[in-house]
């Protein structure tokens, strides 16, 4: 902790179970966490190192150095503390400053301020998109000087205060992005210009932390990272939130749980409750009749939840009975509660709807089966962190076993837009009629909760970016099975585009989104942005969703999306299988970056065969592969027109398969085992959920110590 007497750190506070919760002497509160799936996001990941180093050095967010984790949405990162001094009387001006943006970070108004010092010195922060000056403030000086740490400043009053004599301060902003800087009075051409050694400090810093008489003046040109600032943040991202209008409505509560409250920005224990207001059962109720100086009582202290109750000593019995009776009251009270709330997310969520659709006789959607928020809650062991199969944009996915004794794959989904709830349910239907070997089958559906619960059939080897990818042993994609998954696939999307009882576009087309079953076949998963579409249409236009890399241009252009552009994501699919290389090279610049692209230029200047996987090249024959890379040549046409249906697709890679005499064929064992033997992120749930730097980050966790019926977590082909 940078200053035990300036700032007290989160107290009744603790991390996510099994995870790590200090470093060195600072407690890691969740949303923040040390290692895998400890924290709610990457931007709350927090690295210890403990090692090297006494006190351990800490960073957050990306890589920003972490000082201190604070009470009420506060953490301490290190800020810079610029000076520049300057002899020639000419101008001068330095940068220094943070970038907070598309986080949930921003600069601290209660907390920190500016601060210059020197002598005639403008010091002042800006911001980036249109370098205006947005603060700051003027310290001057006159002819008797006077020194703190040996360096001249200028006279003041009182050498403590900053009150515009060598020192001067001003309050901050919320920025996400601001940069500070100085510039000499003198060079705006007013108040004296003798020659003289200027020296001038410009920073942002914590405002407890800051003591004029204490701080070590520097009369060198420097730029160190030896500030304490604090950064205030929001457990939920929108627009206002951002701002830091800590009045403002930021959002739907949903991160407070139980016996908490806030307003989005920050989540607090409700009174009579203490504990970490992010993690379920996180706020226990105080025992206020264990510490009576703080809560007087001169009868009998009786502990209620949320309260205690004093009663005279005469009185016992009737006590003992009005305290029965209010723990009666209140658990009846509970349960009421519950069941209304219940109640309106069933509503709120379409289940009416759903409810009319499954018993008419149109709908025909007996296998849809309506869940209780109670057996999935069971199910999952109460959504146990042990659970979770994946993490994303869309949701969490859990593992869980049905009282039939099924292991089902439960997806908890983000809250649906009240204008789009038609649009799910119907979607819901359609997708439960879905009867297609290489498709996921959706069982059913819980709408009790908040945000919808979706319950898929689970598919438990992986998914085919892992096998492409992630090999760690001498098994890995034969050519023959490559051509196969590919073909499984296309016709899976084929069946969605031409065959469904009405059209559905999936969206989101990608090797982490297809599933391999114990049998090594093709599953495609996560319809969490698909969308039907009238048999009378030709696209949909609506706000761009996707994965980078995989995205069609012309759909990421125009915003209208089409059948093509599945098209053009199983094109890059193909490729992955053709090269064994992720769609996003994160170590090239610009346009080169892109698999698809990569490839393009490779068939253009006749150099397939050298960046084939060596496997391909190996087993495939020339022909095949040639034909197959041809395919994908035209599935990533830039004008969706040229490309071939998915029903084209399927056609061509089943003919391919029957020409090697092995349309019906029965694989080896050897062949269809699945080969992940420490699967994770076995369900990729978010739309824009990647690992090359889209909108979110996706993160697995370890199944459970002790499977539901079979062991998942080691196989071998």
């Amino acid at each position: 902790m940078y200053s035990e007497e300036l700032t007290v750190s989160a107290t009744a506070t603790t991390a996510q179970p099994r995870c790590q919760e200090k470093c060195g002497n600072v407690s890691i509160p969740y949303p923040f966490g040390i290692g895998a799936n400890c924290s709610k996001n990457s931007w709350f990941n927090v690295f210890c190192n403990d090692t090297s180093s006494n006190p351990p050095e800490m960073s957050f967010g990306g890589g920003r150095d972490l000082v201190d984790i604070l009470a009420e949405g506060k953490v301490v990162t290190r800020g810079w503390s610029i000076t520049r001094c300057d002899t020639s009387g000419e101008g001068f001006r330095i940068f220094y400053g943070h970038n907070f943006t598309s986080s949930p970070y921003f600069l601290s108004q209660e907390s920190n301020k500016f601060i210059t010092l020197g002598c005639d010195n403008l010091g002042y922060f800006i911001g980036s998109s249109s370098y205006q000056t947005i603060g700051g403030c003027m310290s001057f000086c006159n002819t008797t000087e006077f020194k703190i740490n040996g360096t001249k400043l200028a006279v003041t009053t009182n050498p403590s205060e900053c009150n515009g004599f060598g020192c001067c301060s001003t309050p901050v902003p919320p920025l996400q992005e601001f940069y500070i800087t100085t510039r000499h009075i003198n060079d705006l051409g007013f108040l004296r210009d003798e020659p003289s050694t200027r020296c001038a400090t410009a920073l942002i810093a914590d405002r407890k932390w800051f003591n004029l008489s204490s701080y070590q003046v520097k009369n060198i040109e420097s730029a160190d990272r030896d500030v304490p600032m604090v950064l205030d943040w929001v457990i939920e991202f929108s627009s206002t939130c951002k701002t830091g209008n800590v009045s403002a409505n930021c959002g739907s509560n949903t991160e407070c749980k139980e016996h908490s409250s806030g307003n989005g920005y920050v989540c607090e224990c409700k009174k009579g409750y203490q504990g970490n207001p992010y993690l379920p059962q996180g706020c226990q109720d105080i025992d206020e009749c264990a510490d009576l100086k703080a809560n007087p009582c001169d009868g009998v202290c009786t502990n209620i939840p949320g309260d205690y109750v004093c009663s005279c000593v005469g009185s016992s019995l009737a006590l003992l009975i009005a305290v029965l009776a209010s723990i009666c009251f209140y658990q009846l009270h509970k349960k009421l509660k519950s069941k209304k709330i219940k109640e309106k997310f069933f509503k709120q969520n379409g289940g009416l709807l759903l409810q009319q659709q499954i018993s008419s006789e149109e709908g025909n959607v007996e296998q849809a089966k309506i869940f209780h928020a109670e057996e999935l809650e069971k199910a999952t062991d109460h959504y146990n962190v042990n659970r979770i199969l994946g993490q994303g944009g869309q949701g969490t996915v859990y593992k869980g076993m049905l009282t039939d004794g099924r292991i089902v794959a439960i997806k908890k989904s983000k809250k649906v837009d009240e204008s789009q709830i038609e649009q799910f349910i119907n979607e819901v239907v359609i997708l439960s009629q879905i009867n297609h070997r290489n498709v996921v089958k959706l069982l059913g559906c819980c709408l009790e909760t908040e945000a919808p619960l979706l319950v898929y059939e689970f598919i438990p080897c992986g998914t085919l970016f892992q096998h492409i990818h992630d090999q760690s042993d001498n098994m890995s994609c034969t050519w023959n099975n490559r051509l196969r998954i590919a073909t499984e696939v296309a016709g899976a999307l084929s069946y969605l585009h031409s065959a469904a009882s009405t059209p559905i576009y999936h969206r989101d087309v990608k090797s982490t989104n297809i599933l391999l079953d114990d049998k090594y076949r093709a599953k495609v998963s996560d319809f969490g942005t698909s969308r039907s579409i009238a048999v009378d249409k030709t696209h949909l236009t609506t706000a761009v969703h996707g994965t980078f890399g995989y995205l069609d241009p012309e759909y990421y252009q125009s915003s209208q999306f089409t059948e093509k552009s599945d098209v053009y994501s199983f094109g890059v699919v193909l490729v992955e299988l053709l090269t064994g290389k992720e769609p996003i090279f994160l170590s090239r610049p610009g346009e080169q970056r892109s698999l698809a692209t990569y490839f393009l230029t490779s068939i253009e200047e006749n150099r397939l065969f050298e960046i084939l996987d060596a496997q391909v090249v190996k087993e495939g024959e020339k022909v095949e592969v040639e034909a197959v890379a041809y395919l994908a040549k035209r599935c990533l046409n830039l004008n969706g027109k040229k490309r071939p249906t998915m029903k084209e697709v399927t056609i061509e890679l089943e003919g391919l398969r029957i020409s090697k005499g092995q349309a019906f064929v029965q694989e080896t064992h050897q062949e269809v085992e699945c080969f992940i033997r420490q699967p994770s992120n076995l369900w990729d749930t978010g739309s824009t959920s990647t690992r090359y730097g889209s909108l979110e980050n996706s993160v697995g966790l370890p199944l459970d110590d002790k499977p539901l019926l079979h062991n998942t977590s080691s196989y071998s082909c």
